[in-house]
């Protein structure tokens, strides 16, 4: 069984389809290692073993009377800010919450590819931190290194994957909330275009920087999750054009223009960029030049970019502290920052929502000489547990944006990212890469991932305990 496990998404389907497998051991596996690293990892708020169970039986009889689809009997997991009917959605917070009666759209549209949800994964409160760690759940732990966090906010989601409980999960990503962990885990983790997966019952998420995203260890298997997940309900307010992300796999990117920035947007935070990470990048940049790319530094033109997130991030925050039941149980950071989005929500959120259009232009004036521009994904290695869960609100901003400064800014424009392995430091601890492109562009980095893939063979790395082999 542990060799079907850690086949991935899509080979899980494969044996799934072939008869290698049933979905009822495939489902029982997945939630004999969650209950077995719950005391290590933590990755889970919500396990729906007995659901789970009930849905991996119909599946072995759709898939026994001759049913296939994409992921017909596989078992995934979603990040605890998303719906899933019969469950609540606490998204990292304290209290009593109620049972959610319909399925997200996002996880409407897993089900109907086949998928059984197995469970929902640990986030930080409302999403805010590059963490997992608070008094609701615990710490969740990176697989490579249990001292060190996976990264947050889609932290559960991340361990989850990395340490095989499951082949793929969704994420969401407001600041860089699927990518950071990714890169803290060695994973691929895919930030689509705004709106490519629907975030209904939400119009829009954290007014239209956050969006759903996936992670899986390799590019295919991200790719089959996101074209699963993706799809819009007429009340959606950003509804992109379809791309094509599977047959991007499998495509010659052919010869691209990179654009290599180490340079953050402005924030104000001193940081520092870590010469582990710098070298894992530049190592990447030789490896894309040497597959016939032409790479050369080159950096956006950011802006006051951090002007226009701060209100449409805290304004949103606001929105979600409003659904909490009781209050009086969040974190002290929270209350703070829910108060600054109920004075940033008004004309300043305007403001900034208005001056959107404009900083495209301004950053898009680089894709008329490049096609895709290559980063850091965080400047530091994934912190140790406890390194910024305890500090006041102001510390925890600072280390935060010092630690994570080059996600963000992608968040505000609404354009696709991929997270991309890098390096593993002296320490074992994963390092990442980013690929970020204009409007629509998931094809192209997809396309570039899969070739970097295929180079790298990243997928073959396994954290400590977990192999093909022993797990």
């Amino acid at each position: 069984m542990t060799a079907v496990m850690t086949r991935g998404l899509a080979g899980q389907a494969r044996a799934l389809a072939e008869g290698e497998v049933s979905s009822v051991d495939l489902v029982a596996e997945s939630l004999r290692r969650i209950a077995a690293t719950r005391a290590t990892l933590n990755a889970f708020r919500r396990i729906r073993a007995e659901a789970a169970l009930a849905e991996a039986e119909e599946a072995d009889r759709r898939l026994a009377a001759g049913e296939r689809l994409p992921l017909l009997g596989v078992p995934v997991a979603v990040k605890d800010d998303t719906d899933v009917a019969g469950e609540p959605t606490a998204f990292g917070c304290r209290g009593d919450f109620p049972v959610r009666t319909a399925d997200g759209e996002a996880v409407r549209r897993l089900r109907a590819a086949g998928a059984v949800i197995v469970g929902k994964t640990n986030t930080p409160e409302l999403g805010q931190w590059p963490f997992t760690e608070g008094p609701a759940f615990g710490d969740t732990r990176n697989p490579w290194h249990l001292g060190h966090t996976p990264g947050g906010s889609s932290g559960g989601a991340a361990a989850a994957v990395a340490a095989a409980l499951v082949p793929a999960a969704l994420g969401s990503d407001g600041a860089g909330s699927v990518r950071i962990p990714a890169a803290w885990t060695h994973l691929v983790g895919v930030k689509p275009q705004r709106g490519r997966i629907s975030t209904w019952p939400d119009a829009e998420a954290f007014n239209g920087i956050t969006c759903h995203g996936t992670l899986a260890r390799t590019v295919a298997d991200a790719a089959l999750l996101l074209h699963a997940a993706a799809g819009n309900r007429p009340e959606d307010l950003h509804r992109p054009p379809a791309v094509d992300v599977l047959s991007a796999v499998g495509r010659d990117p052919g010869r691209l223009r990179v654009a290599l920035s180490f340079k953050p947007a402005f924030t104000g935070i001193p940081h520092r960029l870590d010469p582990a990470v710098r070298a894992a990048v530049l190592r990447l940049a030789d490896r894309l030049a040497a597959l016939g790319h032409e790479v050369s530094e080159a950096d956006p033109r950011y802006g006051q970019v951090g002007l226009v997130f701060v209100p449409r991030a805290t304004a949103g925050l606001r929105d979600w502290a409003d659904r909490v039941p009781d209050r009086s149980l969040l974190d002290a950071r929270t209350r703070t920052a829910a108060r600054t989005g109920r004075l940033l929500g008004g004309g300043p959120l305007r403001l900034a929502r208005a001056a959107e259009l404009p900083l495209r232009r301004r950053v898009g004036e680089l894709f008329r000489r490049y096609d895709v521009v290559l980063t850091p994904t965080t400047a530091v290695p994934p912190p140790r547990v406890g390194a910024m869960a305890r500090l006041s609100g102001w510390a925890t901003d600072r280390a935060m944006i010092a630690a994570c400064p080059y996600a963000w800014p992608w968040n505000v424009l609404g354009w696709p990212g991929v997270n991309v392995p890098a390096a593993l430091t002296g320490d074992g601890l994963p390092l990442g890469a980013q690929l970020l492109g204009p409007a629509n562009s998931e094809p192209t980095l997809l396309s570039l991932a899969a070739q970097l893939e295929a180079d790298q063979r990243w997928h073959e790395r396994w954290p400590p305990g977990v192999s093909p082999v022993a797990g």
